[in-house]
């Protein structure tokens, strides 16, 4: 059994203004972004400059940064942001939705495609195997946070969070930083190396991240306030919130798989 690293949430702190490592892990995420993008706009069979390179990473973290929080408060806590609307703005005390980050960014694209005259998929092919770096980071940002821990576990890497009661749980942000993260980055950073048919990249973040997130989801503790889903009549012990705005992705993969194969 691991106990957990007590880590201080702020980096450092000058009066009333603070650096936050989850707000930092975000920071690397984008800069991270913008390093890539900027190298992969070089190879010569490209369309993308270094400028809308910066552009499209700006458009991007604005639509990461809006669509997670305000997806955030509609998916998992409604009630209590119509109660608190101000408190959607302390985006450092986390609470943030990877679905409503992705609704944003393809929002951020669509903008990205008018101002440039570009097809919508061309930009999302292109920033998809961009993405891994920052939902890589962003996990490790909940695990300094001590937040989004796993369910119950026996296993010798079982660990005990502050605020979780006594006993050892699986550090499901960890998992979810490899999967999501590092091996996500992998595979779609080699496989977009060498031209692919329209929509191809952008088929494959959707199938991978779906599928990995599902995968971890089982073995991640629900949110408190959600718990497991009702599955017609009855209460499912395994089904999260985090499976249902999965399965649209690997659905939506698939198919999008398919039409880039025509």
């Amino acid at each position: 059994m691991l106990v957990y690293p007590d880590i201080d949430p702020v980096i450092f702190q000058l009066g009333p203004l603070a650096l936050r490592w989850y707000g930092f892990t975000y920071l690397v995420g984008f800069l991270g972004a913008a390093w890539l993008g900027t190298r992969r706009a070089a190879s010569p069979d490209n369309s993308f400059t270094s400028q809308q390179v910066a552009d499209l990473i700006f458009y991007a973290a604005l639509g990461v940064i809006l669509g997670g929080r305000i997806g955030y408060a509609l998916f998992y806590q409604t009630g209590y942001y119509l109660n608190h609307p101000l408190a959607i703005l302390q985006i450092w005390q986390g609470g943030m939705s990877f679905h409503g980050g992705m609704l944003g960014v393809f929002v951020a694209c669509w903008l990205f495609a008018r101002r440039f005259n570009k097809r919508w998929f061309e930009i999302t092919d292109f920033i998809a195997p961009l993405v891994p770096i920052g939902l890589g980071a962003g996990r490790i940002g909940n695990f300094i946070n001590g937040e989004l821990w796993g369910a119950v576990t026996d296993k010798p890497w079982g660990m005990v969070f502050p605020g979780a009661g006594p006993l050892p749980r699986h550090p499901s942000m960890l998992y979810e930083a490899v999967f999501e993260g590092l091996v996500l980055f992998l595979i779609l950073w080699f496989y977009s190396a060498k031209p692919r048919p329209r929509m191809a990249v952008s088929a494959w973040f959707l199938i991978l991240y779906g599928a990995f997130r599902t995968i971890v989801e089982l073995v991640r503790e629900p949110d408190r306030h959600l718990g497991y889903l009702h599955w017609g009549g009855l209460t499912a012990d395994w089904l999260t919130m985090g499976m249902v705005l999965s399965l649209p992705m690997v659905i939506a993969g698939f198919i999008l798989l398919a039409l880039s194969r025509r």
